[in-house]
């Protein structure tokens, strides 16, 4: 299976009440480019996220970035002091009783009595970390593949329906190419006779080699046989790409080939359904080209 090089995930990982966002692009790139953005409080782990970026991916230009939207390296958290809470309400319900009050002291209220609550940062453990985000930025990345393969199975089935469309335009490239050789012959023997007629003497076997080589230059044979040969070769790459190996590039060189057989047939085809069959091929080729180009 094909994997495209576009893509998209997004994860996100809390280690004590700090939370930590990843997300991760990748577009079309000859080689594996990675750029990482990371808070600088982190900046340790960058080596470790690169690694899991280039254990997982080929080819690609992708961006990954971890975002604390907090912005600290520390975490917050509220702290009771249940002691001098106890004290106010105990000295609450005594002056209830002493003077007769029915109003009670609530929570709400008693939160914000001076000495009860306070908020204090806590510090997040390193290694902590540094487990919940790399396995952040894994999920992210399992995310990315998994759209990445997705958008494969319409690259590879888009290339494969043009590769058909190719393999009827050289079936009809060959039989014409017959044709038009046939009837070439015919024309340029008739000629032969003529001037054979009007000035005497030419030599038969001559006009004839001169006919054959003139009707050669028009075959194309050759060049359709080569064509449905690197057509079988990219479908037998399509087949046996996949994850660790990657077939872009090879399939990248057989259009530059398949591209020189289309510019050698066009240049012989003489004749206006030819060229038109070629203008068709070429547009193929072209469209496989773009889609090649995301291909990993």
């Amino acid at each position: 299976m094909i994997h495209s090089m576009t893509g998209f995930g997004r994860s996100s990982a809390e280690v004590a009440g700090t939370r930590f966002d990843v997300e991760v692009r990748s577009v079309n790139h000859r080689h594996l480019d990675v750029r990482v953005k990371i808070p600088k409080a982190y900046n340790a782990l960058e080596a470790d996220v690169r690694s899991q970026v280039q254990g997982r991916l080929d080819r690609g230009k992708v961006d990954l970035s971890i975002v604390n939207p907090s912005g600290s390296a520390v975490a917050t958290q509220v702290q009771i002091d249940t002691e001098v809470a106890t004290q106010y309400v105990e000295v609450g319900k005594e002056l209830e009783e002493r003077y007769d009050l029915s109003a009670g002291l609530d929570v709400s209220s008693l939160f914000l009595l001076p000495g009860v609550s306070r908020t204090v940062e806590v510090e997040i453990p390193e290694e902590e970390v540094r487990t919940a985000v790399l396995a952040a930025v894994d999920q992210a990345l399992i995310a990315l593949e998994v759209m990445r393969a997705a958008e494969g199975e319409n690259l590879e089935r888009d290339v494969r329906e043009r590769l058909q469309s190719i393999e009827g335009l050289a079936d009809a490239l060959e039989a014409r190419s017959g044709d038009v050789m046939l009837a070439v012959q015919e024309r340029l023997t008739a000629r032969a006779k003529e001037l054979t007629e009007e000035v005497g003497g030419l030599d038969d076997a001559r006009l004839h080699q001169e006919v054959v080589m003139a009707a050669d230059k028009l075959d194309v044979v050759e060049e359709v046989v080569r064509l449905r040969s690197h057509v079988g070769q990219f479908l037998s790459i399509l087949e046996e790409t996949q994850r660790g190996c990657p077939g872009g590039r090879r399939l990248d060189f057989l259009l530059q080939e398949m591209g020189r057989e289309a510019n050698t047939i066009g240049s012989k085809a003489n004749d206006a359904s030819m060229a038109h069959s070629v203008v068709e091929l070429k547009t193929e080729l072209e469209r496989i080209r773009e889609q090649v180009q995301n291909i990993e």
